[in-house]
């Protein structure tokens, strides 16, 4: 065998060696557990609602998922930094957070829009910020994205947050105390499915503001965008409301850490496309869930999911026979690779041993036969012939298959011979 194909036989079988290692480490790696703990939101929030139709999803793989009642998306973020929380999955809105402040956190793309609903006991035609916030007014808990973002509206206008009265209410208490007369305004960040929103679009002495510069909030913070609430949309029939409303909404991301296992992030990213990809108030069908980074990078599930849709396994077989059937075939490729090589190069390898024997014993007696030549006739040559009967005994002992018996009976024919030739 040339030495260029024995160098191939021996990297061929490297790599498939170290491939099979490689995938030996891979299908041993435990399987995902089956109990998962989210960070869902206050009362009245659209985290919440989303939260428990991702645990009635995920419970139908198997999986559990134990929801943490929180204060908002600062709050889902700081439990999802600190690793003896527990959390694993949380809603986290856009502008809250970036990679450099969150390290191994990551995104399984962005969820819904969350647009900021100012409702107000008073006409809020031509009502400006200023007048909002001379108000008694509800801006959330401190650890929500309501809270946050209401200063930030505060402090663009020129407010002094320390000069306003300020609650923080939970959405569906913040919707409570405004009916019942006890505060004037309560602004509200959160999805239209929230109940606390549905329930204050329903109520004809409540009015909700819309934002006359929603172009120059959005260009002065661009993870915002905007939308419109349709005229009516809440009710037809009562027309709420009763006019178009221009909103600003950053849009969330549903954010796991980065160590939760593969398999139950493709879960999550599953149930967000039977939760949030239908069509709604402000988004087509589709748009969500969405392969965008809004202050996290994309997890490398999701981007593989996005972009290539699940595999063949995962679209035809339960969730837990299929993860189990892609272990065996990460065992099952590599054992493949090794094998053909080696079924491909052993039998030539085999040859080559055996064309070796007779080529070696050639050599000797081509060697025997140049120095019987060089010598006189004497006590040497009778030297020589006790090499050549030893050399011919071992050519009869020598076991050969069948495709090498010419060679064989070649070898044999050529030491007699030189045996005859040289014996007189």
């Amino acid at each position: 065998m040339p030495s260029w194909r024995r160098n191939l036989l021996v990297a061929l079988a490297l790599a498939s060696a170290g491939a099979l290692l490689w995938a030996a480490l891979a299908a041993l790696r435990p399987l995902p557990e089956r109990t998962l703990t989210m960070a869902t939101g206050p009362k009245g929030s659209a985290y919440r609602v989303y939260a428990e139709r991702y645990r009635a999803l995920l419970a139908k793989q198997g999986v559990t998922v134990r929801l943490v009642p929180t204060e908002g998306a600062l709050d889902n973020l700081s439990r999802l930094r600190d690793p003896g929380s527990g959390v694993s999955a949380a809603f986290i809105q856009a502008g809250t957070t970036t990679q450099e402040r969150s390290p191994g956190l990551v995104s399984l793309g962005t969820m819904f829009y969350e647009p900021l609903w100012i409702f107000c006991r008073c006409d809020t035609q031509g009502l400006e910020m200023k007048d909002i916030f001379s108000r008694h007014v509800s801006i959330g808990p401190a650890g929500g994205a309501t809270h946050d973002l209401a200063l930030r509206l505060m402090r663009l206008n020129g407010l002094d947050p320390a000069k306003v009265q300020l609650e923080k209410y939970s959405p569906e208490r913040a919707a409570e105390e405004l009916e019942q007369g006890r505060i004037d305004v309560a602004i509200i960040d959160t999805a239209w499915d929230s109940p606390a929103v549905r329930r204050l679009l329903a109520n004809p002495a409540i009015g909700l503001r819309s934002f006359a510069r929603a172009d120059a909030y959005v260009a002065l913070m661009p993870y915002l965008s905007k939308v419109v609430l349709p005229m009516g949309v809440a009710s037809l029939a009562e027309n709420r409301p009763p006019s178009d409303v221009v909103m600003i909404a950053p849009k969330t991301s549903l954010v796991v850490r980065e160590d939760l296992h593969p398999a139950l992030q493709y879960l999550l990213i599953e149930a967000a496309m039977k939760v949030h990809g239908g069509p709604g108030v402000f988004n087509r069908a589709g748009e969500f869930p969405a392969a965008e980074m809004m202050d996290l990078p994309l997890s490398g599930e999701a981007n593989h999911l996005y972009r290539s849709g699940p595999s063949f396994l995962r679209r035809h077989l339960p969730f837990w026979l299929a993860e189990l059937v892609q272990r065996l075939l990460l065992l099952a490729l590599p054992l493949v690779g090794l094998v053909y090589p080696l079924t491909r190069f052993l039998p030539e390898a085999w040859r080559w041993e055996m064309g070796r024997r007779v080529r070696r014993m050639y050599r000797e007696l081509l060697a025997i036969e140049r120095e019987m030549r060089a010598s006189s006739p004497g006590t040497a040559h009778e030297k020589h012939h006790q090499r050549l009967d030893a050399l011919e005994a071992r050519a009869l002992g020598l076991r050969l298959p069948d495709s090498f018996a010419a060679a064989a009976y070649e070898l044999k024919q050529n030491i007699r011979f030189v045996q005859e030739r040289y014996r007189a």
